[in-house]
């Protein structure tokens, strides 16, 4: 008698930035099981990211504000794809709760000293050390060894569609290329000044021959026409993105500076050299994964560390420079092509 294919529920609702860190988990946990089915339960902000995701069968959009109804018709939905196993790799109670209603054989998630919020704990069936390395793609990758993963590395399997936002960025700018910035961030203390990410597109354009396009999210169009205004017309803004357009346009640039946000992350997944700017967050832990790229940090001297608002009259990260942050995209780009 044949044996069924394994099936697999992972876990991880948001942010963009860290279902991009989960990634790799969700590759090697495919490369392990071939015939497994693997689907991912998500928040419907960022669906997207999954459904890019080779090896990933289907990504489940589930939105924890919405109606009741909507919640428990998911819940039943899940229940009756029959899982052996549900991995969360959130660590909140929210998606522990979600995670053990689908019912699956096994609900595995990180030992209590681990999880953001501890009490998620109790959720679990197996919880299971994933190491000490503190970045979180290796924390993620680590519970992948409780379904038998040996095989650890790092890889963004992701199938990036061609658009019309990506393609006119790259028409628009030329033989030359570009460079993106994003200057927006969800924590005001993780967003470096306005008119300092417009100085640096002035001097990337001065010393390198590249302008650049200013990125922006929800909110944040004027934030990108302040920097776009402080370059001397050596940045323009760019036209409001979907999510796969995002990934479009960053994955044809030649670099991408920002702060601890989504689209630094999705520059990190499609291999886009990066310049990093962090203040209250650790680079070690959710920074640019590849040895090349290049994370200015003042986390170090942080009185606010993982705090949403600085409680300082100037927050950290403004102690990086705008000389700096020029010299360190010449650094970077010296190194291209980009290693992993």
């Amino acid at each position: 008698m044949t044996e069924r294919p394994r099936r697999f529920l992972v876990v991880r609702l948001g942010s963009m930035g860290d279902v991009i860190h989960a990634i790799p988990a969700v590759a090697s946990l495919r490369a392990r099981h071939a015939a497994a089915r693997i689907d991912w339960l998500v928040d419907p902000r960022y669906a997207a990211v999954p459904q890019m995701v080779r090896g990933v069968d289907q990504a489940i959009p589930i939105d924890t504000r919405g109606s009741a109804i909507d919640l428990l018709r998911t819940i039943r939905r899940l229940r009756q794809a029959g899982y052996d196993a549900a991995v969360d790799l959130q660590g909140l109670i929210k998606s522990a709760v979600l995670a053990r209603a689908a019912g699956a054989r096994r609900t595995l998630g990180f030992p209590r000293e681990r999880l953001r919020e501890p009490i998620a704990r109790v959720f679990y069936t197996e919880t299971h050390d994933p190491g000490r390395d503190a970045h979180v793609i290796s924390k993620n990758l680590g519970l992948m060894r409780a379904l038998g993963v040996e095989d650890v590395q790092v890889t963004f399997p992701l199938n990036v569609p061609r658009t019309p936002a990506g393609d006119n960025a790259a028409a628009a700018f030329g033989p030359d290329g570009y460079a993106v910035i994003h200057p927006g961030a969800a924590w005001p203390n993780k967003r470096w000044p306005a008119e300092r990410f417009g100085a640096v597109a002035a001097g990337i354009r001065a010393r390198i021959g590249v302008r650049s396009l200013v990125l922006w999210g929800p909110g944040e169009e004027s934030l990108a026409s302040l920097v776009a205004a402080a370059s001397k017309g050596c940045a323009d803004v760019s036209p409001r993105t979907s999510i796969v357009d995002l990934f479009a346009i960053v994955r044809g640039a030649k670099l991408m500076i920002a702060g601890d946000t989504g689209p630094l992350h999705v520059a990190a997944s499609v291999g886009t050299p990066i310049v990093g700017l962090f203040g209250p967050t650790l680079a070690e832990r959710s920074g640019p994964y590849s040895r090349a790229d290049i994370a200015l940090s003042r986390t170090s001297r942080c009185s606010c560390r993982d705090e949403r608002r600085c409680r300082l009259p100037q927050p950290c990260i403004d102690d990086i420079g705008v000389e700096e942050v020029v010299a360190a995209v010449e650094r970077r780009l010296a190194q291209w092509p980009n290693p992993q």
